[in-house]
């Protein structure tokens, strides 16, 4: 079987498939892996696409705040693919050094506000179970409405689906993406899937 970058064979043709293959080549220049994973499930992919959306909208959440739930799920998770795509993105909000430490689960060149994110984000991930009212209460302390803290954890279980199923698949990291994270990314994200080869 063709070698796809996932444990799948290159999805059928389909016209929405075409569509997710289209966005990424005007958007990257390259097919991601992780789009051969969603492009056989078109549907449930603009699905999880429209969930994180609303949760976006709901939790009233700016880019920088996406990377630093993202970068702290994907490492929390294990998941080398996200972790390099919003760990490099986080990068580009704050700086390498603080998107690695980020990823390595030091939040010490954050905010406050974003401190509370990110330990909330792990806390999700980790063990949802496992949660207290006082670590609801320190996102409320944080500047946080109980509306907005609906839409950040509906933000952070939908992205454990999306790498969920990334992951399960075989989804690796594009070689393209590897060579444009900074060296310091690159350096923090030693789990998950090893890249694919260029």
């Amino acid at each position: 079987m063709e070698d796809t970058g996932t444990f799948l064979a290159e999805p059928e043709p389909t016209e929405p498939a075409r569509r997710l293959y289209a966005e990424d080549l005007d958007g990257d220049g390259y097919v991601m892996n992780l789009t051969r994973v969603w492009a056989h499930a078109p549907e449930a992919h603009d699905g999880i696409v429209a969930l994180l959306g609303a949760a976006t909208s709901a939790g009233d959440l700016t880019f920088r705040q996406k990377g630093i739930l993202v970068s702290a799920v994907a490492s929390t998770l294990g998941d080398s693919y996200c972790s390099l795509a919003w760990g490099t993105r986080l990068a580009g909000e704050v700086s390498d050094e603080t998107a690695a430490a980020v990823l390595s689960g030091d939040d010490a060149a954050l905010e406050p506000a974003e401190q509370a994110l990110a330990r909330w984000a792990r806390a999700v991930a980790r063990d949802p179970n496992g949660t207290t009212p006082e670590d609801v209460q320190s996102l409320r302390d944080a500047g946080f409405d109980d509306a907005q803290i609906v839409g950040v954890t509906a933000y952070v279980a939908g992205r454990v689906a999306f790498s969920a199923v990334n992951d399960a698949l075989g989804a690796r990291p594009d070689a393209e993406l590897l060579a444009q994270a900074p060296e310091a990314v690159r350096a923090a994200v030693d789990w998950g899937r090893p890249p694919a080869q260029d």
